[in-house]
């Protein structure tokens, strides 16, 4: 590991810490915040129950479903776009303010069409997620170089071919951006989606805690979606950071 890896490990151990001393002390009260080593004990106690395995199942589906829509469709729509510059000049001030409309306002219509069900939530997290992909998609093909646009004409390669053997891969770090993005995006939208959407997942079991005044569990389930998270990040850096090194080895 390198020293900016151990100096952020430090720099998040010394927050818990503090944190645990705190909690401890009385200087923040239990009603508030239970110390991080009660979250661990109740998160293990939560799992050895087996309480959480269906909030869980079904907010990781939900979760993968979504980010799979919103990649791919994602990377389809930023290509098309980028072959329709005046289509892009067009659509371009809404991708830029995507993010100021709260999407939870089509709920209800989400309803009338789907019905009582996990579409609605998914529906939701692929708003936000798919346009961190479209943009990542775009910025890529911007800064693909005529030269291998050269090489595709060269070899007399079709659209389909072209985008599959030259620009996919030239913009393979972009579009890794973009899977990372919308990875956290599906995620803010599920969960988000369930706290007022749902009677099931994690999103639903967090906000049933509260409103139940247990604190210990929801802070229980709150470090494991931090923990599910990270974890999920962690992999997909170092996913990023090995096709890195493949690329500029070649």
């Amino acid at each position: 590991m390198t020293r900016v890896g151990w100096l952020r490990l430090g720099i998040i151990g010394g927050a818990i810490g503090l944190l645990e001393i705190l909690c401890r002390a009385g200087a923040i009260k239990k009603v508030t915040m239970v110390p991080p080593s009660d979250m661990v004990l109740a998160l293990g106690q939560l799992l050895a129950k087996g309480e959480l395995l269906d909030d869980i199942g079904r907010t990781l589906s939900s979760v993968a479903i979504a980010g799979a829509i919103a990649v791919a469709g994602g990377i389809l729509l930023g290509i098309g776009l980028h072959a329709l510059p005046r289509f892009r000049r067009a659509v371009e001030p809404m991708l830029a303010s995507w993010y100021a409309v709260p999407f939870f306002i089509f709920y209800p219509l989400l309803v009338g069409i789907f019905g009582l069900s996990d579409a609605p939530i998914i529906v939701v997290a692929v708003l936000f997620a798919i346009v961190a992909m479209i943009v990542n998609t775009l910025n890529g093909l911007d800064r693909v170089t005529p030269v291998l646009r050269k090489v595709a004409r060269v070899h007399r390669l079709n659209a389909p071919d072209t985008v599959r053997r030259i620009l996919l891969p030239a913009i393979a770090p972009h579009l890794l951006t973009g899977f990372k993005l919308a990875t956290a995006y599906s995620f803010i939208g599920v969960i988000a989606s369930e706290f007022i959407l749902s009677t099931s997942g994690l999103g639903f079991a967090i906000a049933h805690a509260y409103n139940n005044f247990e604190t210990r569990k929801m802070y229980a389930l709150m470090l494991l979606i931090i923990v599910l998270v990270t974890a999920i990040n962690t992999a997909l850096f170092m996913w990023e950071q090995r096709l890195l090194r493949r690329r500029f080895n070649r």
